[in-house]
């Protein structure tokens, strides 16, 4: 079993229960322990605080975590402790900051797309925003159920554990931009999942009256890439630099089948649109221009993460880490 733990974010809601049944899941499929941290709120902190300034012997040992039981009783706990391969771990200070440090340890952090007290109208928390923009880790931010169903009629919905099985890992690739480090997550993922990763690419093209942006986009294998054909040159080009840029991967995964998808239209409108099918959707953090400091998420990663319709991966690359 490997020492680098999935860590899964909790808060007590809806939104971080699908995220622990997520991350329990991923642990398996990478043979890893399952982290799960909860940041205790400010009223346990205080009284945290308060227990260690004044060495009072009469208060409890133990700072009142409800979440915790909540934990052991979602993963069917016997006794005190959890189960094997599962550890607790209670945090002090802000959400963003507390998991940024954590994560620092981990394989990959997973969270909610919103936790307790966010507006119902909102699709990604400002806690949820701030960890994918600064953690040194893989985020993967797991959407509210209602995100996942809103464009689906109740009889095409498919049971969610067979979706994260079956379904492809998605990746948006620039192909002289995308650093490697978030190709080689899409294909381990891909890889520990035995399924299929399809690489998208998007292109601009001039407005035309018969483009309807939102048909489905056609994916070509690499054999299917001859001189001749009926391809617009930009889509024929990107392909052939998809193709120069995978061909280290596919030697490194040579069992993990690949698709090369190129696409008129917005890069993130795509990558949404590909979420419906998909296990994951992987995504790079920064912008490559972008200081090694900076805070801001990549437009690109931006608007996947509250528009896309399943688990979202945002992967930082090595000169990132802080």
């Amino acid at each position: 079993m490997s020492n680098t733990p999935v860590i899964a974010a909790v808060d007590g809601s809806e939104h971080s229960l699908r995220a622990l049944e997520w991350a329990r899941k991923e642990a398996v499929r990478h043979d890893c322990g399952l982290l799960v941290a909860h940041v205790l709120p400010d009223h346990a902190q205080l009284y945290a605080g308060r227990r260690a300034s004044l060495h009072d012997a009469s208060e409890p040992q133990e700072i009142p975590d409800p979440v915790r039981d909540w934990v052991r009783s979602l993963l069917g706990a016997d006794g005190p402790g959890l189960p094997e391969g599962v550890a607790y771990e209670a945090l002090e200070g802000s959400v963003p900051e507390a998991l940024r440090v954590i994560g620092s340890r981990a394989r990959m952090l997973v969270m909610g797309s919103r936790g307790r007290g966010g507006f119902a109208s909102l699709l990604l928390g400002s806690s949820s925003r701030a960890v994918a923009s600064t953690a040194a880790c893989p985020v993967v931010v797991v959407p509210h159920a209602e995100r996942g169903a809103a464009d689906t009629d109740a009889d095409a919905d498919a049971d969610a554990d067979a979706e994260q099985s079956a379904g492809r890992v998605v990746v948006g690739l620039h192909a002289a931009e995308t650093p490697e480090d978030v190709l080689t997550f899409a294909f381990t993922e891909a890889a520990v999942r035995g399924t299929t990763v399809q690489v998208v690419s998007a292109y601009a093209i001039p407005p035309s009256p018969t483009l309807v942006i939102d048909s489905p986009f056609a994916v070509i294998p690499p054999e299917g890439l001859a001189d001749e054909g009926d391809g617009v040159p930009a889509e024929r080009e990107m392909l052939r630099s998809q193709t120069e840029r995978l061909a280290p991967l596919r030697e490194r995964f040579p069992d993990v089948p690949v698709e090369q998808a190129a696409v008129p239209g917005d890069p993130a409108g795509r990558l949404v649109i590909a979420s419906r099918a998909a296990a994951l959707v992987v995504v790079g953090r920064h912008h490559p221009r972008r200081t090694a400091m900076s805070l801001a998420i990549g437009s690109v990663a931006h608007a996947v993460l509250h528009h896309a319709h399943g688990p979202v991966a945002v992967v930082p690359t090595l000169k990132d880490d802080v």
